[in-house]
């Protein structure tokens, strides 16, 4: 799964708001949060204002204005965020993943696209912004998270048999130097 940068910063933004609103500062000035997560002020005012577009932002003018969740941070999960900004959690080309057909022997890859946003659900739809303000995790992501195979990167896909992924040694042809 790819994660946009937009994405990146609108959850760190949201996360920065949770801390704020546990803490009970009612609203945070833009500036505090691009400043707290080392980010583009422009950049985490357009995702603000984003986030306010659907509803998981609210905003106020003014000296003791800013910004703040719309709703408690343990109501809101990362997912929320995630389709605020990038839309459907996947996608296949911009249609929603049970919508996409195909023939002949790739019929099944519409289910395995299906079961990937399943998958993808499992986290995201989990995950508060109060929880990612704490620190916590609930148990069954805490869970993945402490597999240490979910640790380690696998550039070049997953090696099933010795040799998969590079070029096989040239059979050698009797009477043919070496």
């Amino acid at each position: 799964m790819r994660i946009s940068s937009k994405t990146d910063t609108a959850v760190r933004a949201c996360v920065e708001l949770a801390a704020r609103h546990e803490a009970g500062t009612p609203y945070i000035k833009a500036t505090t949060v691009a400043e707290a997560q080392e980010l583009s002020l422009s950049f985490v005012l357009v995702l603000l204002n984003e986030l306010k577009q659907a509803g998981l932002v609210e905003s106020r003018r003014g000296s003791d204005g800013g910004y703040r969740l719309a709703a408690s941070p343990d109501r809101i999960v990362v997912a929320d965020v995630v389709r605020a900004i990038d839309g459907p959690l996947a996608n296949v080309a911009g249609s929603h993943v049970e919508d996409v057909a195909y023939g002949g022997a790739a019929g099944s890859v519409r289910d395995l696209w299906v079961a990937l946003r399943a998958s993808i659900r499992t986290v995201l739809d989990e995950v508060t912004l109060h929880d990612l303000a704490a620190g916590t995790m609930p148990p069954d992501v805490a869970a993945l998270i402490d597999d240490e195979d979910a640790w380690r990167t696998r550039p070049n896909g997953r090696r099933v048999g010795a040799g998969i992924g590079r070029t096989p040694p040239r059979p050698s042809v009797p009477g043919e130097a070496s």
